[in-house]
């Protein structure tokens, strides 16, 4: 069966995809407060949490505009003044969609992204997609931070949940995401990506088990730049590309899941930016993926899908943002986004 055939082309072309430039530099959109004083930002909550109906403005100035480390001394600072958990006083405060972004941002990046995993595979019905976007996202010394404080704060191993909850070739994929060996270089090997190409391309004239074992090995080990230089190379072995194959031939959450680690070594702010595009898009909107998205984002590369989300859509985050969210929760997502 003709397999693998139309990444190439149709991630220029379809899905607006375009490979991303290697850069440095800080891409962030929450920067450190230079005026920072743990023990005012501290006792401006507890202001904020006591006042009757609270004043999320405060909380929103506060919390939104402080970056994570910062955010873990002010937790500090409000335990020693008053003897509880910061976390726990606002969750008595506040409610609903503000609540969980507040609380979000709280967290380290590892326990938020801990938090997201345990909760995708404790539900009736596990989100394989939440499952997917994060291992298939994450730097080997993010997956290894987030399987540690997964087993500091909930007594268990990721690996064991996995298996507990997804089978077939999705469980082979993400426990080999687990294993945090994925390759890292940015130094390219031509020979090997053209092998890696004609191996993916010949796999498809055999059946689908072979192909699926093909696909695991290579898009689960190499790196990012490396699968970069492998699909191009494909793109010349086939006249179409791979992604409307994967979508022919598998289907659900396995075909998603490769999809993610194609498109997040593609171009990885327009993985993003498609996914946050989606959680807006048709009647009613995912708040769970945009708060995932913008908080665990948001001093990493935010600034980057911000500009990939205008190039593939035509108006900016901000502007969807506004027209599918309200009230507090608006407020702070924007404020994360860095809009005044």
């Amino acid at each position: 069966m003709a397999f693998l055939q139309k990444l190439f082309q149709q991630s220029n072309k379809d899905e607006g995809f375009k490979p991303a430039p290697f850069e440095t530099g800080y891409f962030g959109t929450v920067k450190a407060d230079p005026n920072f004083n743990a023990q005012n930002d501290a006792a401006k909550l507890k202001k904020a949490i006591e006042t009757k109906g609270v004043d999320e403005a405060s909380i929103v100035e506060v919390i939104a505009k402080k970056t994570n480390a910062q955010r873990q001394q002010i937790k500090e600072a409000y335990k020693q003044s008053t003897g509880k958990p910061l976390a726990d006083a606002l969750k008595k405060a506040l409610k609903s969609d503000f609540e969980e972004v507040v609380l979000a941002l709280l967290m380290t990046p590892p326990e938020y992204d801990a938090f997201e995993m345990k909760t995708a595979l404790k539900n009736m019905g596990t989100n394989e997609t939440v499952l997917n976007e994060i291992l298939g996202t994450r730097s080997n010394k993010e997956i290894t931070a987030l399987k540690n404080t997964y087993k500091e704060v909930y007594g268990e191993m990721l690996e064991e949940n996995i298996k507990s909850d997804v089978k077939g070739d999705l469980e082979t994929t993400l426990l080999a995401l687990c294993k945090a060996t994925r390759s890292e270089d940015r130094n390219i090997d031509d020979g090997v990506a053209k092998s890696d190409a004609k191996a993916l391309f010949e796999a498809g004239e055999n059946r689908i088990g072979t192909v699926c074992a093909v696909l695991i090995d290579i898009l689960t080990n190499r790196s990012e730049a490396q699968l970069c230089k492998v699909l191009q190379h494909y793109g010349q072995l086939s006249k179409d590309g791979f992604a409307k194959d994967l979508e022919g031939e598998l289907h659900g959450n396995f075909e998603d899941c490769l999809m993610t680690l194609v498109k997040a070594a593609w171009n990885k702010p327009a993985y993003f930016a498609e996914r946050l595009h989606l959680a807006m898009k048709g009647l009613g909107t995912s708040t769970d993926t945009l708060t995932r998205i913008i908080v665990s984002r948001s001093e990493i590369d935010l600034l980057k899908i911000m500009q990939e989300y205008k190039r593939m859509y035509g108006k900016s985050l901000q502007e969807d943002l506004l027209k599918e969210t309200s009230g507090d929760y608006e407020k702070i997502v924007l404020a994360i986004c860095g809009t005044p």
